[in-house]
């Protein structure tokens, strides 16, 4: 029994310290060129472009739903006016990132560790290495800067979706006029919500990206290692967020931002 708990701890070690030595590893190159512009480009418009109908969909009726709970809730205080600045907090400061984050990690980062775990069980990647390309430059560090400058943008249209979601249930259900609820909106962010509402997904782009990139690599056991990289990825990412979205929070609520 001892043994055994003692082979599991070292098995934890050992995983942990090669995801961040090859974060390390990563890192290392983001310092120096080349940084290959045009495949950061095409991942860009692979990881944002093609992410954005999902996101449209779901900052739309996150809003909405958020209104709809929202304002009935407010209307039994008689406070049905406050809905669009709630509306618009919750999903800046809150939901927005983490569910399009979470969004995103089970399209962006499952379809890059399959991907990278496709290349690696086919031996192109050793192949890459043959040719003297490196594929933590060419293919990691392309991915990760996409993601991180992407998701920051799909979370913004998202937030804006969702409060136009919240708004359609404030004209035609809770009897808000437009202009009053674009007026609420405005008044009640202030610049330490978009803030905090830009940061997440700038760490949860790296954070997810960097993980799929991970477990791309990695991959082993044909195209079964290839589901089971793509599970991992998902379920580490998902874990990753929330544990980041309390950590982010905290400390910008000792920041005073």
């Amino acid at each position: 029994m001892n043994r055994y708990l003692t082979n599991k701890i070292s098995g934890v070690l050992s995983e942990i310290y090669r995801f961040f030595a090859f974060h390390w590893e990563v890192l290392r190159r983001l310092v120096r060129p080349p940084y290959y512009g045009q495949t950061i480009w095409e991942q860009m418009d692979r990881i944002g472009v093609d992410s954005l109908s999902i996101v449209v969909l779901v900052g739309f009726f996150t809003g909405f739903v958020l209104a709809f709970q929202i304002g009935y809730a407010m209307m039994r205080f008689g406070a049905k006016i406050y809905v669009g600045g709630i509306v618009a907090v919750s999903l800046v400061r809150e939901l927005g990132p983490v569910l399009i984050a979470m969004v995103f990690a089970g399209r962006v980062g499952a379809g890059i560790t399959a991907e990278l775990g496709a290349m690696q069980v086919s031996e192109q990647i050793d192949a890459m290495r043959a040719l003297a390309t490196d594929p933590l430059r060419k293919l990691v560090l392309t991915r990760i800067v996409a993601a991180t400058l992407m998701l920051p943008v799909l979370v913004v249209i998202g937030d804006l979706i969702g409060i136009l979601g919240g708004m359609l249930v404030g004209v035609m259900n809770l009897g808000l006029t437009a202009s009053f609820y674009r007026s609420s909106v405005i008044n009640s962010l202030v610049f330490n919500d978009l803030f905090s509402g830009l940061i997440k997904p700038l760490v949860f782009g790296a954070m997810i990206s960097g993980v799929a990139c991970y477990y791309g690599l990695n991959t082993r056991g044909g195209t079964k290692g290839v589901g089971e990289a793509v599970t991992r990825t998902v379920v580490v990412s998902s874990v990753l967020i929330f544990l980041m979205d309390a950590v982010i929070t905290k400390l910008l609520f000792l920041l005073g931002i």
